[in-house]
């Protein structure tokens, strides 16, 4: 049986995005470096005045712009787990993979860099490895953002669940607001623009 067991038309197709970001549910990962995902979907509800419904999988909000609808979720699984949500809220709502953007962090990337790709590997992130292995497929758009790697060998893991430094909080709401704004060009303009505009060191 395909994926999508369903039609759309060209414009259902184009105009409903589901936006993902990446996290652990709990007040021990709250502020944690693995947490932006959350990061960027909290800003961008705060930001259409929207709130989050607890749903299946996780929590869910929907914001109506410019003729798009964005279904923001924030999967209530872990995130080795994130592929079940991810399933299950593509089939629900009937959403094209290049119309999933997955929001996670990034060790391979400076402090505050933004990549948008339109497809790729896990790179190691356990997160988008589910979600490859559940979808059965890579070819959906992620935005990763850099966390930096100030670690030493074998201390990965303790790295991304810990809280930010002092002098990252200062920039972070920057880095946030920047990433905000790529999820919304990116359902107004496009992955190609969206990516000449965002790719970079945010400052």
């Amino acid at each position: 049986m395909p994926f999508w067991p369903f039609k759309l038309s060209q414009q259902q197709s184009m105009n409903k995005f589901l936006i993902v970001g990446l996290g652990n549910v709990g007040a021990e990962y709250h502020n944690t470096r693995h947490n932006i995902g959350f990061n960027v979907l909290d800003a961008l509800a705060n930001q259409f005045d929207i709130s989050f419904s607890t749903l299946r999988y996780g929590d869910v909000a929907e914001i109506n712009h410019k003729g798009k609808k964005l279904i923001l979720l924030k999967p209530s699984t872990l995130m080795n787990r994130s592929g079940n949500a991810v399933r299950y809220w593509t089939k629900q709502r009937k959403i094209i993979f290049k119309n999933i953007l997955v929001i996670t962090d990034d060790v391979h990337l400076d402090f505050g860099y933004l990549r948008i790709r339109k497809q790729g590997s896990d790179g190691g992130h356990n997160g988008l490895r589910d979600i490859q292995e559940k979808l059965g497929s890579n070819q959906y758009p992620r935005l990763r953002v850099g966390i930096g790697a100030n670690f030493s060998k074998g201390r990965q893991a303790d790295y991304v669940l810990s809280p930010w430094k002092p002098d990252e909080e200062v920039l972070l709401p920057v880095i946030v607001e920047r990433a905000t704004k790529s999820v919304i060009d990116f359902t107004a303009q496009g992955l190609e623009k969206t990516m000449n505009l965002h790719n970079g060191l945010v400052s």
